[in-house]
Parts: structure tokens; C-alpha cells; sequence
């Protein structure tokens, strides 16, 4: 009869385990449920990519408007274009980046180095654009030590494709800025694996 009831107790556990057992379905449904409250939260209104282009690719600050991106699925509003030129085809540059990483899922900010102390040393990128595609990778900063990897997200770079990244030549010019909601497909590893979904401001600058 002891033998008996440690089966049942074992089968209970089991199923159990299996209950709290979660899905990579279960995970992306808490995923687009996270970003959903995270939108409504922040009072954003979401705009069409066709209405973006229709706009001159620009996003209304006082709507505060976010062009939903639909290859990428990532969220993206332009606070500031930027001064200088955008990236050519072929040109490689590295690009000093100054950001904010806050993380829809566990509502917490994670990473940061825009502050007054920290804004001197920003994680510096090597891009890369070859027929309309980017490539880059960290080669100093937070980003690359907190993930243990030189990998830039890819939701980094899709702005890249919006924005200029010059250096300011006068007192009224001004850096590229964007905010990005990024889903765990854009992102770096760990929020890949972990199906997290991450929230950016992030400022682009040439470095010099």
C-alpha cells in the first residue's frame, strides 16, 4: 500500500511540472500580452507603415506616434533625425551609442549609459551596410559585457535605415534619437532565448 501511494504521489508531481511547463507558443502569447499593456500604458498610438511614408518617415512626438514595422514586428518612433549623412552602401563606420534597456516583460530597467557619468564612455559599434543590409558588431561598451557577446541586436540596427549618424558641427545640430519596442526575435541572445521583448531609447552618433 506504501508503495502504492508514493506511484501516486510521484504522478501527481509529474503532472504537476507538466502544468507549469510553459510552451514556446505560451511564451510569445505572454510576449505580444506584455508589449499590448506596455502600448497601452505609455499612451502610444501605433501607426502603419504606410501612413509612416506618407508622413515623410516621420513619427508625430506629440501623438507620440510608433511606426509598427511589419517584417521586423519591432515598434519604432524617430525622436530626432540627426545631423550629418546617413550610412552609404559599402561604408563602414563605427558608431557611438548612448541607451536606455528596459524590459517589458519583468517592467524593469535593465542597462543603461546616458547618464552624466556614464555618457562619456557609450558602447561603440563597427556597421557595416552592403546592399541595403547591416551588419555590425560591439566592440566596447555594457552591451557586449552584460551578454557575453559581440552580437548587436539586430532591432538596433533597423533605425540605421531612417536616421542620419554625423557629428555635431554647430549648436544646432543634433544627434539621432529613436525609442524601440524590439520582440525577442530582434533582440540579442538572452531575449531570444528567454522569448523577452525590450524597450530602447537610443541616441547614434559617429564616432570620431
Amino acid at each position: 500500500m506504501k508503495k502504492f501511494l508514493l506511484i501516486i504521489i510521484a504522478a501527481i508531481a509529474v503532472l504537476a511540472s507538466c502544468n507549469d511547463y510553459e510552451t514556446y507558443g505560451d511564451m510569445k502569447e505572454k510576449e505580444r500580452n506584455a508589449i499590448s499593456k506596455f502600448i497601452a500604458d505609455s499612451s502610444i498610438t501605433v501607426i502603419s507603415e504606410d501612413q509612416f511614408v506618407q508622413q515623410g518617415k516621420k513619427t508625430d512626438l506629440k501623438r507620440n506616434e510608433f511606426v509598427k514595422l511589419d517584417k521586423s514586428g519591432i515598434y519604432m518612433q524617430i525622436v530626432r533625425e540627426g545631423c550629418g549623412e546617413m550610412i552609404k552602401d559599402g561604408e563602414s563606420v563605427n558608431l557611438c551609442c548612448r541607451f536606455r534597456e528596459y524590459n517589458i516583460l519583468g517592467d524593469s530597467l535593465y542597462l543603461w549609459n546616458d547618464t552624466d557619468i556614464l555618457a562619456s564612455n557609450p558602447d561603440v559599434m563597427r556597421v557595416t551596410r552592403t546592399s541595403g543590409t547591416f551588419t555590425a558588431s560591439f566592440t566596447t561598451g555594457l552591451m557586449s559585457l552584460a551578454y557575453s557577446s559581440p552580437s548587436v541586436p539586430s532591432g538596433w540596427l533597423v533605425p540605421l535605415s531612417y536616421v542620419k549618424v554625423g557629428r555635431p558641427q554647430s549648436m544646432s545640430d543634433e544627434i539621432s534619437k529613436v525609442r524601440l519596442i524590439v520582440p525577442h526575435t530582434q533582440g540579442h541572445t538572452s531575449a531570444s532565448s528567454n522569448v523577452v521583448p525590450y524597450y530602447y531609447v537610443i541616441t547614434f552618433e559617429r564616432e570620431a
